[in-house]
C-alpha cells in the first residue's frame, strides 16, 4: 500500500483540494485498494471542513469529497505514510524540522520538474489557479507514484 499525506498550512484549502484531486485519480484507475491517502496542516484550522472555495473548484471538476475535519500535523504521523507531499516552502520546512530532514518530504510541483509553489487561495483569494497547480502535480505524482511502486 502507498500511503501518502498532502500538507499545507491550515488542512482547509491546499492540502485538502490535493487529497481529493489524488483520490479521484486513483479512482477513475481502480487502484483504491492500494492507496492510503489524506491530508494534514503544519498549523491547523482544527475541525474545520473544506474551505467553500476548494469545495467550489472541486464541483466544478466534478472531484467527488467528503466531510472534512482538519487535523495538524504530528511527529508520530512520520511512520504513518510514505509520502509527505508539501505545498510550498514553508510547509518544507515545518515538515522537515519536525521529521528531521526526511527523505520522505517532497514538494508537490517538483514531480512536475517545476520549483514553484503552490499559491494559498486562503490569501490569493485564487482557487482557480492553485487547483490547476494541485491537478499537474497530482498527475505527476501519481505517473511518479505508478512507476516506481
Amino acid at each position: 500500500m502507498i500511503r501518502i499525506c498532502f500538507v499545507c498550512q491550515g488542512n482547509i484549502c491546499r492540502s485538502t483540494m490535493a487529497e481529493y484531486v489524488f483520490k479521484d485519480l486513483v479512482r477513475k484507475e481502480g487502484l483504491e485498494k492500494d492507496f492510503l491517502i489524506e491530508s494534514r496542516g503544519v498549523i491547523a484550522d482544527v475541525g474545520s471542513d473544506i474551505h467553500p472555495g476548494t469545495k467550489k473548484m472541486l464541483d466544478k471538476h466534478n472531484i467527488p469529497y467528503s466531510k472534512h475535519i482538519a487535523t495538524q500535523l504530528e511527529k508520530n504521523d512520520y511512520e504513518k505514510y510514505d509520502y509527505f507531499i508539501g505545498m510550498d516552502d514553508y510547509n518544507i520546512l515545518s515538515m522537515k524540522k519536525m521529521f528531521n530532514n526526511s527523505d520522505k518530504v517532497y514538494k508537490l510541483l517538483e514531480f512536475t520538474n517545476d520549483d514553484k509553489e503552490i499559491g494559498d487561495p486562503w490569501y490569493t483569494h485564487n482557487f482557480t489557479i492553485t487547483y490547476d497547480d494541485v491537478d499537474k502535480g497530482c498527475r505527476a505524482l501519481f505517473n511518479f507514484v505508478k512507476n516506481n511502486k
